[in-house]
């Protein structure tokens, strides 16, 4: 009884490591982020016209075919993976471009047959792009620089009759401290000036006035 169901799975397991034998090729690749790998795989002759295929899971029950041929040498495409059967050789080759970390996984590299496909697992493992992450790390975020604004500090001297007065101020604008310090000067020079002429003017227009014994007598 017990005999009976062995036998069954000795000829599976036999069938499956024959179907391993059929197919070799690496059991690990690796690839760059953001560059490409190539996984070449060999088979037997028998297999030379059948339909290849690249298959994505751990599991080989599992696993969800990503590509395949049609039983040519044509070269197959779909997105960002390719697959090609070179019959002479007795190769083919999956190509998977613009590698992501998450394409990080393990893979299958399978030929059709009736039956039990014969099967070689891949582990592909991603390189994290180094100097990218650098440059993402180094880069500033956006700032707005902080305004700045001068100031500019002054004195003035102001000259009275009676004292020297110093005054200490400050202003922004440069133009400003020009134009006022120039008016300033301008009525400090032209005052006592002003003042002069109108002394001169007003001394010669005073009211004469004779002796005080002199008046004009009654004829």
């Amino acid at each position: 009884m017990y005999l009976l169901l062995f036998f069954p799975l000795f000829f599976w397991f036999s069938g499956f490591s024959a179907a391993q034998k059929d197919i070799t090729g690496p059991n690990a690749v690796s690839g760059q982020e953001r560059g490409s790998l190539t996984v070449q795989c060999r088979y037997t002759s028998k297999w030379k016209t059948s339909r290849k295929w690249w298959c994505r899971g751990a599991a080989w029950s599992s696993c969800k075919i990503q590509i395949q041929t049609d039983g040519s040498e044509k070269e197959q495409k779909k997105e960002r993976l390719s697959i090609r059967d070179y019959q002479k050789e007795l190769m083919f080759r999956v190509t998977l471009e613009d590698l992501r970390r998450d394409d990080a996984d393990n893979y299958w590299c399978g030929i059709e047959r009736f039956g039990t496909d014969p099967g070689l697992k891949v582990k592909v493992t991603v390189v994290p792009d180094l100097h990218e992450e650098s440059l993402s790390s180094v880069r500033p975020s956006p700032t707005l620089a902080p305004s700045t604004t001068k100031t500019i500090k002054y004195q003035l001297v102001t000259t009275t009759s009676n004292s020297t007065q110093l005054e200490t101020g400050t202003s922004a604008p440069t133009r400003s401290l020009l134009s006022n310090t120039y008016f300033l000067l301008l009525v400090f020079l032209k005052l006592p000036l002003l003042l002069s002429m109108l002394g001169i003017v007003l001394w010669v227009n005073r009211p004469q006035r004779g002796p005080a014994g002199l008046q004009n007598q009654p004829k």
